[in-house]
Order: C-alpha cells, then sequence, then structure tokens
C-alpha cells in the first residue's frame, strides 16, 4: 500500500503566502510504469492459504472478485482522483458528494482498516519467526502458542512503531527492502519451485473439485470474501492517475495488465498450496511456511525452507514499516481542518505524529488480546481478516455513493478519466461493484466452516461490536470537535460547492476547463473557517 494515503502532494505558496497544492508534472508515468505501481501495492502472499482450501474453485474466487470488485472499483477511484485532483484523496471525494461529516468517516474507517489488519500480520510475522530455525514439529508448536504469538506480535509492532518516530526515511528503507525480499522473490520462488514439483511427477495431494462453488452453503465460501481484502488499495493509487500523459486510453489497460498478473500470482501461488499441502491440514498462518519446507525438501534442500521464512519475516517488518505511519499521516492531514483535538496533531522534531501512532498502537494492542478469547490463534487471525474486510467495504461503498452522486450534482466538472461506455458504463460498473461488495461484506459476517473458531455466537458476536463501535467512533469524534481544534496553519483547499457557495447536494455550476481564481479559493477558505467556528459544538 502507498505511504500516502491521503493523496496529498508538496505544498507551494501563493502570492499571499497561502499553502498551494502542486501535482507531479503530467506524462511523467507510462502505462506499464502505472500497471507495475497498482501490482506492487497489492501483491501480498500472506492470504494465500487462505483460499487454497478451496483448491481449484479458488481461481474461481479470484476471478470473480477481480471482475466484480478490483475492475469495476479502479475505474471509479480512477474518474474520481482526474476530476478532483487537490490534496485529499477519498476525503475529498466523499466530501463533494455528502460533506465533510462522512468524508472524515470515510477517511477514518480507512485507517481503522489498516489498524485493525496489524494484528493479522503480525500474527503471521510470528509464524515466519517460528519457521526460522526450528524442526518442523517444535515449528508448529510454537506458531500455535497464544502467548508466544501475542508477545512477538506486540514487540516487532511497537519496535516499528518506535523505529518510525526517527522519521519517514528510516520507515521507508525497511519497507522497500521488505517489498523485493519478502514478497516479489519468495513469490517467484513460489510459483517456480511448484511448476518444477508437478513437473517432475512428485506426489500432488490437489484434488479435482467443482469449479464453481456450492453457494446454497454460506459457511463454505467465507473464506473467500477475504479475497476483496486482498486487492484493497485502488483508492490509494488511483492518486496517480493525473501524472499518466493518456489517462484515459492507457489506465484502463495499465488496470487490465495489473489484473492479469495479479490474479496470475495469486492463483498459482494458492494452487501450489494446494499441491503440496492437503486441503483439511491447511492452517491459515502456517501452511505457506510449511509449503516452502515441503517444497525444498522433495529436492532434498529442506534448510532452504527455513530461509525463506527469513524472507518472509523481512517482508512483514517491511510491510509494518511502510504502513505504520502512512495512514497515520493520512488521518492527520485531514484531522488539521479540525476533526481531532490539537494535542493529537503536533509532530515530532522528524516531522512524525506521535500522538496518532501511540493511539494507533493502542488499537493494535487491544486488537491483539482477542487471542486470549479466541480457541486458537488462527480463528484470532481470520476474525481480525473478516472484521478488517468489513470495515473497508463500507468505506468502498461510500466511495461508490459519491462516485453516483458526482455524476449527478457535478456533472459539468472537467473529468480526466471518465469510465467508459457513457451511461450505460456507469450502470454496469456500479452495479457490479456495489453487489459484489455487499455479497462480500454480509459473508464477512459469518463464522466460516473450514476453521475452529469456537462458539459462534461469540465470534459472531465480536464481529458485529467490534464494527459496530468503529464505525460509530468518527461520527461521535465529528460530534464533539470544538472550533480550538482547527489548525490555523493547515490550509486545506476548498471543496467545490464551498467555492461555489452551494450546497453538496446541490447541481454544480462548474463548466469543463474552468478554473476559479486564487481570490475565490481564498474566500470560500476563510468562509469555510468561519462556518466551522460558527457552528454548534458540544
Amino acid at each position: 500500500m502507498s505511504n500516502n494515503p491521503s493523496g496529498h502532494a508538496e505544498p507551494a505558496m501563493t502570492k499571499s503566502g497561502r499553502k498551494k497544492i502542486v501535482s507531479t508534472a503530467k506524462g511523467t508515468l507510462t502505462m506499464a510504469a502505472m500497471a507495475v505501481l497498482i501490482i506492487t501495492s497489492i501483491l501480498s502472499l500472506r492470504g494465500l492459504p487462505s483460499e487454497a482450501k478451496y483448491g481449484i474453485q479458488s481461481i474461481f474466487y479470484y476471478l470473480f472478485a477481480a471482475i466484480v470488485f478490483l475492475l469495476p472499483f479502479s475505474l471509479v477511484c480512477a474518474e474520481l482522483a482526474s476530476t478532483y485532483t487537490k490534496s485529499g484523496g477519498l476525503y475529498r471525494w466523499v466530501s463533494e458528494a455528502f460533506g465533510p461529516r462522512w468524508g472524515w468517516t470515510a477517511m477514518y474507517l480507512e485507517w481503522q482498516t489498516i489498524v485493525i489488519w496489524f494484528p493479522t500480520v503480525l500474527m503471521f510475522g510470528a509464524a515466519s519467526l517460528a519457521y526460522i530455525f526450528w524442526p518442523e514439529s517444535f515449528d508448529q508448536a510454537l506458531a500455535s502458542n497464544k502467548i508466544y504469538t501475542l508477545v512477538v506480535a506486540l514487540f516487532m509492532y511497537w519496535a516499528a512503531t518506535f523505529n518510525a518516530f526517527r522519521g519517514q526515511r528510516s520507515a521507508n528503507l525497511l519497507s522497500t527492502c521488505g517489498g523485493l525480499v519478502g514478497t516479489i522473490i519468495p513469490g517467484i520462488v513460489l510459483i517456480v519451485l511448484g511448476i518444477l514439483y508437478v513437473c517432475l511427477g512428485k506426489h500432488v495431494y490437489l484434488t479435482e473439485l467443482p469449479f464453481f462453488p456450492d453457494f446454497t452453503n454460506m459457511g463454505t465460501i467465507v473464506l473467500a470474501a477475504s479475497i476483496f481484502l486482498f486487492y484493497a488499495g485502488m483508492e490509494l493509487q488511483a492518486v496517480h492517475i493525473n501524472d499518466m500523459n493518456d489517462p484515459a486510453r492507457d489506465f484502463p489497460r495499465a488496470v487490465f495488465m495489473a489484473i492479469i498478473v495479479i490474479v496470475a500470482v495469486y492463483a498459482l501461488g494458492t494452487l501450489v498450496i494446494g499441491v503440496i499441502i492437503p486441503s483439511q491440514d491447511i492452517n491459515l498462518l502456517q501452511s505457506l511456511l510449511v509449503a516452502y519446507k515441503g517444497l525444498w525438501a522433495s529436492f532434498g534442500l529442506s534448510w532452504l525452507g527455513n530461509i525463506m521464512a527469513l524472507f518472509i519475516m523481512v517482508g512483514v517488518i517491511g510491510q509494518i514499516s511502510a504502513l505504520v505511519t502512512g495512514p497515520a499521516t493520512g488521518l492527520m492531514a485531514v484531522a488539521q481542518s479540525g476533526y481531532l483535538p490539537r494535542s493529537l496533531q503536533t509532530v515530532n522534531k522528524n516531522g512524525i505524529n506521535k500522538p496518532i501512532l501511540i493511539v494507533e498502537g493502542v488499537f493494535v494492542t487491544i486488537l491483539c488480546l482477542v487471542l486470549i478469547v479466541l480457541p486458537t490463534v488462527e480463528s484470532a487471525y481470520q476474525i481480525m481478516s473478516q472484521m478488517a474486510t468489513i470495515i473497508y467495504l463500507i468505506m468502498v461503498l461510500m466511495i461508490y455513493g459519491a462516485f453516483i452522486r458526482l455524476r449527478r450534482t457535478a456533472p459539468g466538472r472537467k473529468r480526466g478519466f471518465k469510465v467508459p461506455g457513457g451511461k450505460a458504463g456507469e450502470v454496469v460498473v456500479c452495479t457490479l461493484g456495489i453487489l459484489g461488495a455487499l455479497l462480500a461484506l454480509l459473508l464477512s459476517f459469518l463464522p466460516p466452516s473450514q476453521i475452529t473458531t469456537g462458539s459462534p455466537v461469540v465470534y459472531v458476536g465480536i464481529i458485529v461490536v467490534g464494527v459496530a463501535i468503529f464505525v460509530a467512533l468518527p461520527l461521535i469524534v465529528y460530534s464533539k470537535r470544538k472550533p480550538s481544534w482547527r489548525n490555523p496553519d493547515a490550509h486545506f483547499y476548498p471543496f467545490d460547492w464551498q467555492i461555489e457557495g452551494r450546497k453538496p447536494d446541490e447541481v454544480s455550476k462548474w463548466t469543463p476547463g474552468f478554473e476559479p481564481t486564487e481570490e475565490m479559493v481564498e474566500k470560500a477558505e476563510d468562509e469555510a473557517i468561519r462556518t466551522h467556528a460558527s457552528e454548534p459544538h458540544h
């Protein structure tokens, strides 16, 4: 994922001394470069075991999610990003359509998704560490131990947080190394070894199943809903569409190229795990590591399985390092508009917001403690994955809603990229995307039948209560905001409806090619500050 979730560009100064946003030079991002950007921001090996339980059917799920989620959502985000090019990303998109209350909520939910996601990758990191040195029997026992997993997960997270306090450059170095060593190299090795394994006629556990799943048994397809979170991140990368020379032509091609590569890597990697491990023995946390050991052992090089575990561990550290600071940076940029107390907006000498990172760490620590109340590490891992998927899909539905609303309230706004197909294209893309997201969201409330989750009431109860709390939090914070929370030094570019002097749900007066003057922007910003200060606050 990107280290800049809110899509902020570097600020320059206007003649009057106010900050304004300057975009990257147009034409600096080629079609191939955009495809690579999408691929590297989405691909991850961590979730492959959950889909390997489906064997051949996993290909259906990968294709289905790509068609009903990744493709339509990519197109919608691209249009929004090319239309609303100022800083803010999804916060601006949703606020332009529904006002800042819901824009703030959407931005918060993106941050919350990553906070909930942290425990899953931390548990996976703990399992990877367990597989570095010891015999496999000891590895499996250690990786399944709740106390070991909890201690290692919290140590990794807080170590990454304290490292982030030193500045973004330190975090970026770990992130770059982790991406190469922990994802790209292991992914290539997994697929190449799997192909050699099959070609040499070694024993294959993968059994033939119907390509299409049994939709009458919802409990068996719950794990497949997590694929939507595998494909998460397009709302972050779409902001780069403005750097393409001909986005209307090149962006759809880049998306198709990326989808082919992503689906191929996910499908092949998943099938390799199914080839080497029987379906009933697949563990959501450990089976990727077991697969590496089994593949190398079949060639008489079992010790290389431990090396792969080390590589993957480096990748986990890189992911954590990249995402500890990124979401907090985006959240703070929006919070400076008046949505968090000023005490949470301060930065240290290295430009890092320590207060928000500490709050983030408290959230992650509390979520990791779910390990204590659930029967297995595997069930805790799955419940965090499902909760993150639900929160993320709620945000996705808000973005679809913003897209539909803005097509009607801002028909004259210049769009650098537009969803192909005119009105019919809009209907097809939104119908596919919304129905797909709703299906995955509803499935994510159910306990999967393939793993031991303990009491279904406790399992579902944790998800329902957790989601309710996380969705309510930004609305509560918004209702409690005070004029003093607004940072006078943070000059966020006004929304179109503020510049035009209208409400978000009123039709825009803008015509294609219109650019507001600096005076219009400053007047709208001053009015927004006055409005914020005069609104009733608690």
